[in-house]
């Protein structure tokens, strides 16, 4: 009977947290294809519009790895509550933003919801047993990759049918009742790390990743070479550099850096930075150019809804693989399925560079993408969890995401660059923009899958982890063999 319940209790739990990842996945694309409909709207400009998108990444880039911290610290099931109820008032806001302001204040709070991401993991690890971990995982992992598809797909029926505030509304009435959910049904966290924030490092770590991703989101309209990119761009690495001093020599580093130096947690995120180079460009231009005009010369002159038509396979594809990842790891590891996924993403990325003039060659290399995106999601997680103690799960995973960010941002902009390089009079790109664009992204595919052949696999992970035992726990066995010699 208890074991029942405990069963019951996992599925709710699971289901809270599926809810809440999936909808803040979805909220970081529902956005992208509406930004020229926003700007009408609240009569404002494209470079301004812009920030909707801009203050969601800063803000979810700094709460992200600080509120997955202070999960592990004073519990995951608090912390989730609070995070959810941010997303949900960030939609309330959002909803009713009379003015362009309120609405980047609105995301900016939505931004706090980032912290859904390592809080679900660590909870999946502190209350599912051993051998469903991996698969819940996979799973969450998926709804995630799905969510962030989903949003490009709904965006266009939403707006048509109801009106782009719907795309906050609905959220909030789902992101409302998630935050009870958990509050009611999510078992308060058995495992916590007891100390305090350091309040100092996260000050430098809000620093340097502000002063990084805003000349990286915000290049192409100010300039590359202008005083205000480059002056930010050493303003972050001077902060960066302060970071990881302040890290090192702290008792209670927000992230811990020894954990940051095991090689199945940097080659991990060396990967999470260069798939999300490829993979946020690709959500971005894709849509994009199937709703060039053909007076183009190129493109598909699709609408909003049709755009995310086309995305389906790649909806599709991802959350099946997704879901299958959890379970293929007793066959395949997680390393193998990272290196699959990577070399997907490469096919598909070259598919585009030499193949975009039908739908068909847009549905394919759209599949390819999602079945990339969701056997890479799952393993990185899951190679993430096995490779930290269960006490820096929440943080270790929260980093993960925030890598991933940052190299999509990276990616983002850099592609936005190459595409919008030589205009035609029109003002409209030129076919060759996005070829180059979709070649540059194979480069970046073709990084990330030989990033993935470097990861340690789990043999190596486990026996990485024996070694990091301390003298003092090697002890008791060093003395019962000495007692044997003995006898």
């Amino acid at each position: 009977m208890i074991e029942t319940t405990r069963r019951g209790s996992r599925r709710l739990t699971f289901l809270v947290l599926a809810a809440g990842t999936g909808f803040f996945a979805m909220l970081q694309s529902l956005i992208t294809p509406v930004l020229p409909t926003i700007q009408h709207d609240l009569h404002t400009s494209q470079n301004t519009v812009t920030w909707v998108l801009t203050a969601y990444l800063l803000s979810a880039s700094i709460f992200t790895p600080v509120l997955g911290r202070v999960g592990d610290m004073v519990g995951k099931e608090r912390t989730l509550v609070v995070s959810l109820a941010a997303l949900a008032l960030g939609c309330l806001l959002a909803a009713i933003a009379p003015s362009i302001g309120v609405l980047i204040v609105a995301r900016v709070v939505q931004g706090v919801g980032g912290a859904v991401f390592p809080l679900a993991f660590g909870i999946i690890r502190d209350e599912f047993p051993a051998a469903r971990v991996s698969s819940a995982v996979a799973a969450i992992s998926a709804i995630v990759a799905a969510g962030g598809g989903l949003g490009v797909v709904l965006a266009g029926p939403i707006v048509a049918t109801l009106g782009y505030r719907w795309l906050f509304w609905i959220p909030l009435v789902v992101v409302g009742l998630t935050a009870l959910a958990a509050h009611r049904f999510v078992p308060q966290s058995p495992v916590r790390t007891p100390g305090r924030i350091n309040w100092a490092a996260t000050l430098l770590l809000s620093g340097w990743l502000v002063a990084l991703l805003l000349p990286v989101s915000k290049g192409a309209s100010w300039g590359w070479t202008s005083g205000r990119v480059t002056g930010l761009l050493a303003l972050a690495g001077v902060l960066l550099a302060g970071w990881l001093v302040a890290e090192a020599r702290s008792a209670n580093p927000l992230i811990d850096m020894r954990m940051m130096r095991r090689p199945g947690v940097w080659t991990t995120n060396l990967v999470a930075l260069l798939y999300g180079g490829s993979m946020f460009a690709v959500y971005a231009f894709l849509p994009q150019f199937v709703q060039i005009p053909t007076s183009a010369g190129y493109g598909f002159g699709a609408s909003v809804t049709q755009a995310g038509l086309l995305m389906l396979p790649m909806l599709v594809a991802m959350f099946v693989a997704g879901l299958a990842a959890g379970r293929l790891q007793a066959r395949f590891s997680a390393k193998a399925q990272l290196a699959t996924g990577a070399v997907c993403n490469v096919l598909a990325s070259a598919m585009l560079t030499v193949a975009h003039d039908t739908r068909w060659e847009i549905g394919v290399a759209g599949g390819l993408v999602g079945l990339g995106i969701g056997l890479a999601f799952a393993s990185m997680a899951n190679l993430i969890v096995a490779n930290v103690p269960p006490a820096q799960t929440g943080v270790a995973t929260g980093m993960n995401a925030n890598i991933r960010t940052i190299g999509g941002a990276i990616g983002a902009a850099v592609v936005s660059g190459v595409i919008t390089a030589h205009p035609q009079a029109s003002g409209l790109p030129r076919e060759a923009g996005f070829t180059m664009g979709f070649l540059v992204l194979t480069g970046i595919a073709l990084a990330a899958a030989m990033a993935a052949l470097v990861v340690p696999s789990g043999r190596q992970a486990v026996q990485e982890r024996r070694e990091e035992r301390s003298p003092r726990s090697a002890e008791p066995k060093l003395t019962g063999e000495l007692a044997a010699a003995g006898r």
